[in-house]
């Protein structure tokens, strides 16, 4: 199973319209998880274009800084719980870092979040790309496509998530959507 990811999107605010070269990334996955800030539909329908969709709300979805509030969708909730290939994968926008908040381990941010334990989570939030273990949990922040780091708006990241059938194995790789390349230091098999 090939999953694209994606996070922080912030359209219209950083750009008009995603990067065309998300497509590209995402040519034949079968699923596309958005970790949230995505500040309107539109980009939900455009991903939808590649594969199915499902998203989390991220503070910006829900109103902050003035924005307006993203509506109700079906493809859109607070929080998701997917499974794919034997894998859990949890969706939301914030992860605490468990290094810099011993208060709030990765197992609590999996039962207030999720309810249950899961294998990866899938957040956003920081515009930083990382990828992370926490005791046993892979946590993957793809970045964002069009606001990396903060910066300024221009293209930045995605990441590319494979599982293979029956938890035998799997592999990220975070894409930098200037050069399509990945980008060295983020790809980890597992």
């Amino acid at each position: 199973m090939k999953i694209g990811l994606i996070s922080d999107t912030h359209i219209p605010e950083a750009m008009q319209q995603l990067p065309s070269q998300v497509r590209t990334v995402f040519t034949g996955v079968d699923l596309i998880l958005h970790a949230g800030d995505l500040h309107c539909l539109d980009v939900l329908n455009w991903l939808e274009e590649i594969a199915p969709v499902l998203a989390c709300r991220g503070n910006g979805d829900d109103g902050s800084g003035g924005r307006p509030v993203v509506p109700e969708d079906p493809r859109l909730r607070d929080t998701v719980v997917v499974r794919g290939a034997g894998f859990t994968i949890g969706l939301v926008h914030d992860v605490l870092d468990p290094h810099e908040f011993p208060h709030w381990p990765i197992e609590r941010t999996m039962e207030v979040y999720f309810g249950r334990h899961t294998d990866l989570i899938v957040c956003g939030h920081t515009h930083v790309e990382c990828i992370n273990h926490y005791n046993g949990v892979l946590v993957i922040n793809p970045g964002s496509p069009t606001f990396p780091h903060n910066y300024s708006a221009q293209p930045g990241t995605v990441a590319l998530l494979t599982l293979t059938a029956h938890r035998r194995g799997g592999a990220v790789t975070v894409y930098d959507l200037k050069t399509l390349a990945a980008l060295p230091g983020l790809s980890l098999r597992f």
